[in-house]
């Protein structure tokens, strides 16, 4: 069995041990004295979080060591210095002393927030003052540049880069520039620094220098600075100027950019500029003629010329004949039609079209054109094309309360009154005999050509069948008819060939006494008839009252031909309107189509 080794006791140290009586070999008790303040002299006092200077003792690739004139050296990483790639042995550097010791009785200390203590404190110092600093540009971020001060990262906002909008950040990166420190926020420990600050003050002088000199009408060279919608921005060497879109060209500018791009050196003129000058109109144009001026004095009223479609509108549209010179066809002037349309169906912006001048006035630089008078007036020959009681076909365009407008070709529209839609039937409004689009067959009944009107007729296509009726419905006459509606406490008859009659209310009394009703086929007899105001009025009761009468069928003689032939008619529109499929006009129609 193994001996069990007994545990090292430590040793005991002697309580009344004189260190006084100690004698080194060497040295008397006097010099261990003076050697010891000497020694204790050389050791400093160092306090925690506090900024103290150091001496560089070695470099080696991970720490750097610093003698701080206390008992042991200040060790910091490399990495804390590399900003500073030319540090060597003997350079005195600040450290901040974060703990005197360790767990291995090693003093802590940092070069970085040394730096980041006394920068704030120089950052602080310098926005006071106003002194103007260098910082290294690190890198791009969003909306500007970090910037390096005093180991600090600052922020350059990209509107404090230069006076000119900058477009690209990067160019800046990896340089030393000069700056202002403008804002500090304590709170977040945010710093921003500005480029554009120690520009501006270099420009103010030469600022003053250009708007003390500026006049109406003055010609000076700039650079484009920016480019909007509405215009451009001129840099006249610290002093900036707005040419308006409207002033960059004699002719129409859609865009700015088609004319000039950033960073373009050119001319312009001073237009205005306020009270403070501090707002600058410049022109473009004016440094040209005006085109107006350079137009052939050649040109006339009458004459053709060629032009791009440059501006639309409901009314028009602008024609640009020459750089700067415009006229307007009005919508009016762009066809011979006389129904309102928009400009746009007619052309569209980029067309080249040929055109005719209207009017010219050089003076007021204004030209009216015109499209339709490329083509014969369809007016000036219109009796021998429309002569009266000629037939012809048309399209309907549209309908008002007294007719129907219609159009015989572009640019000659005529007016079938609604009396003269159909012989017969009572319209109230033209939408219940026809449609818009459709085609109808039209008679010219009189022609305005001063006034550009035409009277057309449809029913005078046919003959009148109330000549016929006249002999057919004479007073006392009897003809069977059906009730179709009642109303205004009458009833309306449809009597033969679709003509309608009215029966007073008091005449619908059948012969047991009833009253007859809606869709009954009965006996009427004519008690009234009035050929001017196409109204035949009937009566049921009479035929009972006064003897059982036959009804009436057409008379046949020297007549008969035409009274067939308007009787065809009539039964043929009136199939299609007002007979549809009643029984009883059916079986008449094919007794006389036997008679004949």
């Amino acid at each position: 069995m193994a001996k069990t080794k007994e545990k090292a006791k430590p040793a005991e140290g002697i309580a009344d041990f004189n260190w006084e009586a100690l004698e080194l070999q060497g040295y008397t008790q006097i010099e261990r004295s003076e050697l010891s303040d000497r020694y204790e002299k050389t050791l400093t006092s160092i306090n925690e979080k506090e900024v103290i200077e150091g001496t560089v003792m070695m470099i080696t690739k991970k720490e750097v060591i610093i003698n701080l004139g206390y008992k042991s050296e200040g060790v910091v990483p490399s990495n804390e210095f590399r900003y500073n790639p030319d540090l060597k042995v003997g350079d005195r550097v600040d450290v901040y002393v974060e703990c005197q010791e360790d767990k291995t009785g090693q003093l802590v200390v940092s070069h970085r927030t040394a730096r980041m203590h006394s920068a704030w404190i120089r950052v602080n110092d310098v926005l006071r003052s106003g002194e103007i600093i260098t910082g290294y540009v690190k890198c791009r971020t969003k909306g500007g540049l970090i910037v390096d001060v005093f180991g600090i990262e600052a922020f350059l906002p990209g509107s404090q880069i230069d006076v000119k909008p900058i477009r690209d950040y990067d160019v800046y990166v990896g340089k030393n520039m000069e700056f202002k420190v403008v804002k500090i926020n304590e709170e977040f420990r945010n710093v921003v620094v500005s480029h554009k600050a120690l520009i501006e003050a270099e420009l103010e002088e030469q600022k003053k220098l250009i708007i003390s000199g500026l006049e109406k009408g003055q010609v000076l060279e700039g650079i484009v600075k920016n480019v909007t919608s509405y215009g451009v921005f001129i840099d006249l060497g610290g002093v900036d100027g707005l040419i308006h879109i409207t002033d960059l060209s004699w002719g129409r500018v859609t865009h700015p950019e088609e004319m000039l791009e950033l960073d373009q050196r050119l001319n312009v003129v001073i237009l205005d500029f306020d009270d403070d000058k501090k707002r600058i109109a410049l022109g473009l144009k004016q440094l040209q003629p005006h085109p107006w001026d350079a137009l052939d004095i050649k040109l006339n009223v009458g004459d053709k010329v060629s032009g791009k479609v440059v501006v639309m509108a409901d009314y028009g549209a602008f024609i640009e004949i020459a750089a700067g010179v415009e006229g307007l066809i009005h919508v009016s002037e762009m066809s011979w039609s006389q129904h309102l349309r928009s400009a746009q169906d007619f052309m569209k912006v980029g067309d080249t079209i040929e055109a005719v001048i209207l009017t010219l006035d050089r003076g007021e630089r204004k030209m009216s054109l015109g499209i339709k008078q490329l083509v014969p007036d369809p007016w000036a020959a219109i009796e021998a094309k429309y002569s009266v009681d000629s037939k012809h076909n048309a399209k309907i365009r549209n309908f008002t309360n007294f007719g129907v407008f219609v159009e015989l070709e572009e640019g000659v529209d005529g007016l079938i009154h609604i009396s003269d839609l159909s012989w017969q039937k009572k319209i109230k409004h033209p939408s219940e005999f026809c449609k818009v689009g459709e085609d109808i067959e039209v008679i010219v009944l009189e022609i305005d050509r001063e006034s550009r009107r035409i009277s057309l007729g449809h029913k005078q296509l046919e003959e009148n069948p109330w000549d016929v009726f006249e002999t057919t419905f004479s007073e006392g006459t009897v003809h069977q008819g059906t009730i179709i509606d009642m109303k205004d406490k009458s009833g309306i008859v449809l009597l033969p060939y679709g003509v309608e009659g009215i029966c007073p209310f008091k005449h619908l009394k059948k012969e047991d006494g009833a009253q007859a009703k809606v869709d009954e086929t009965l006996d009427f007899k004519v008690i009234e008839f009035n050929k001017e105001a196409k109204k035949i009025v009937v009566s049921h009761i009479r035929t009972h009252e006064e003897g059982t009468e036959k009804p009436v069928t057409p008379k046949k003689g020297a007549k008969a031909s035409s009274s067939d032939n308007s009787v065809k008619n009539l039964n043929q529109n009136s199939e299609k309107s007002t007979l549809g499929d009643i029984d009883a006009l059916a079986e008449l129609k094919e007794k006389m189509d036997k008679g004949n």
